[in-house]
């Protein structure tokens, strides 16, 4: 039978009690600069909803425009508000 890995990695996640686990794990399956795109991800959410142009948030973190409008694109077909309030706590 053949496993979906992304599945699994899901379930992995779920499982994990702490996020000193999943550093470990992310640490293991990410570069340093694929860390740095989802870190900027969440900041692109944040500063969206804080209605900072998107011009000056690609200026800001230094990413393309391109990078900020599909953070805007996911922000509309995805709620982000769970994750914001948990990046806003640990600001």
């Amino acid at each position: 039978m053949s496993t979906d890995p992304y599945r699994s990695l899901l379930k992995h996640l779920a499982a994990c009690h702490d996020s000193a686990d999943i550093e470990v794990l992310f640490s293991a399956l990410l570069t340093d600069k694929e860390q740095r795109e989802i870190a900027n991800r969440i900041r692109i959410f944040d500063l969206l909803e804080h209605n900072i142009t998107q011009r000056e948030i690609s200026e800001k973190l230094g990413v393309g425009i391109a990078t900020v409008s599909r953070g805007a694109k996911v922000m509309q077909s995805h709620d982000v508000s769970d994750l914001l309030a948990t990046h806003r706590q640990d600001s």
